[in-house]
């Protein structure tokens, strides 16, 4: 099972003071980015896999979808979601979308918004999200870019006769990272951005637009404290279709 680090009360808690926490969609400065990258929503069927406080699930809804499905691991973020909606058309459920299950051809639209940095393994994902969209619909999602999920661990390894030599696995060295943001031992997977278009790809998705987000000036202006986020990418928004 993934890590249900959001039902840790230290990382709900700060979590629930993030921009994007108080102030929804208005509070993720990638958001006029993402939205730019969705099809036309009205009659459509949606489902958000990760779907944390059902920010996206209302905005779906008030753009016209015709049924909304959340997906989400942690039962706090469901409760908080549950709290805030008041739309007939928006389900939720509990999921873990390492075993991921979505109707087959159901769906016009699959949407994912920081969380699948937090999954080891994309393959099921993408295949799961192919098989349940009908054709010609959409996957769009974001994720930390991968410039921000692989700091290098440095360490002492032996080989295997024994002698001890410096490892420095940067970059290329994907795996799990293992980072203390709001609580400490919150585990991320990095991997390379071609090993996630590639997974795209191999699923059967035809890529339709990537975005190595950074903030605009304009951004920066209002909200000084992202100039640092300027200084390399810190998300990658990608639009992918059947």
């Amino acid at each position: 099972m993934s890590q249900n680090i959001y039902d840790d009360q230290e990382f709900f808690d700060g979590y629930a003071q993030l921009p994007r926490s108080r102030c929804g969609l208005d509070g993720a400065p990638e958001w006029p980015a993402l939205r730019a990258m969705l099809p036309d929503l009205r009659g459509k069927s949606v489902a958000d896999l990760g779907c944390g406080y059902g920010w996206f699930c209302r905005y779906a809804s008030e753009a016209g979808a015709s049924e909304v499905l959340g997906i989400e691991l942690s039962e706090k973020m469901l409760a908080r979601a549950r709290e805030l909606t008041r739309g007939g058309n928006i389900h939720y459920q509990q999921g873990d979308l390492e075993r991921l299950v979505l109707p087959e051809q159901g769906l016009d639209l699959v949407y994912s918004s920081l969380t699948l940095h937090y999954l080891p393994d994309l393959d099921p994902l993408f295949a799961a999200a192919h098989r349940a969209l009908r054709p010609g619909g959409w996957l769009v999602f974001s994720m930390e870019h991968p410039i921000h999920t692989c700091p290098s661990v440095q360490q002492w390894v032996n080989d295997r006769e024994g002698r001890r030599s410096w490892a420095v696995n940067g970059y290329q060295a994907e795996g799990r990272r293992v980072s203390n943001w709001l609580a400490d031992g919150v585990v991320k997977y990095h991997r390379t951005l071609g090993a996630t278009l590639n997974a795209l790809m191999a699923a059967g998705f035809a890529l339709r637009h990537v975005d190595e987000w950074g903030p605009s000036a304009e951004q920066i202006a209002i909200e000084p404290a992202l100039a640092e986020e300027a200084e390399r990418p810190m998300l990658v928004l990608i639009a992918a279709q059947k």
